[in-house]
């Protein structure tokens, strides 16, 4: 399923995860399936796995396997579906954090200004608010604080009045009326990694990414048997800092809490110093694997 999506840090993921042929283990990000059936590769006729996926069209991917589960709901909701499918504990769990090339290239769904269509981004397109939503109806400085937070643009505030000014003459329905509207923020030397960080931001408000990682990591830990491992792929450092976080101290904010002998509780530990990092060859082959980020972790 490469024209779906390539997946990214393939062989170093799945190798870090599958500890156990015949465990239960969860693709909480299923998308093109390709790590979903790299897993299903080394578990044995007694493994199983277990995916999630909020957008519906990842289920033509679904692999026929007996051993396979596509379940079509938020990854946040992990740990209620790991208590029905594996009540002893779940052997290991992946999440590959990055939109799926097949989003991207899709000019309906709106998550790319490479095409002009639709201002939508929602990940599950059942979903009720939009980005045009946003654009629409968050007042200045709800605006500002989204670029600013989840895109870390630096001129948050001129762009967020820039694209007030322009609604107030006609609604931004579309990719490139969003592309027209922030023009005058855009820099002349990088226009289009500017742009990819404003819909960033937006892409993470319309489909509340941050609160779902969070419930996500929550989840996990909790649905782990003792010796399971976690696995998690990140794109930009607002994910990656809230993974680091988690794995170091049990919460996304990194706040480290000590019983009364000074150790510190937390139900992860981390697999490896530092997060694993593509090879230039896969870089090579596909560019949307340059900033991924693979932190593993076990459950003590």
């Amino acid at each position: 399923m490469s024209e779906y999506h390539n997946p990214v840090l393939l062989e170093q993921s799945i190798s870090a995860l599958v500890t156990n042929p015949d465990g239960v283990y969860a693709d909480a990000t299923f998308g093109g399936g390709g790590h979903s059936r790299e897993i299903l590769s080394r578990l044995g006729a007694k493994g199983r796995l277990i995916a999630f996926d909020r957008d519906a069209d990842a289920a033509a991917n679904a692999p026929s396997d007996p051993r396979f589960r596509l379940i079509h709901n938020n990854f946040r909701f992990i740990h209620n579906y790991a208590l029905i499918e594996a009540p002893q504990g779940l052997d290991g769990i992946l999440a590959d954090l990055g939109v799926s090339s097949h989003q991207f290239d899709t000019p309906e769904r709106g998550f790319s200004f490479r095409f002009d269509g639709p201002l939508d981004m929602r990940m599950n397109v059942q979903g009720a608010k939009t980005a045009a939503d946003i654009v629409n109806s968050y007042t200045q400085e709800e605006l500002e604080r989204i670029f600013k937070l989840y895109g870390e643009v630096d001129n948050a505030r001129k762009l967020a009045q820039l694209i007030v000014a322009a609604r107030a003459s006609a609604p931004i329905l579309s990719t490139g009326d969003l592309d027209t509207a922030v023009a005058g923020a855009l820099p002349s030397f990088a226009e289009h990694k500017y742009l990819a960080k404003v819909y960033q931001a937006l892409r993470i408000e319309v489909n509340d990414e941050m609160r779902s990682l969070r419930k996500f990591l929550e989840g996990a830990a909790k649905s782990l048997k003792k010796g399971g491992r976690l696995a998690v792929i990140t794109y930009h450092s607002l994910e990656d800092r809230m993974v680091k976080n988690f794995i170091r101290s049990g919460n996304i904010e990194g706040t480290l809490k000590q019983d009364v002998y000074g150790n510190v509780l937390a139900p992860l530990s981390a697999v490896g110093r530092k997060p694993v990092l593509p090879q230039e060859e896969e870089i090579a082959s596909n560019t949307r694997a340059r900033s991924a980020k693979l932190r593993v972790a076990s459950k003590d």
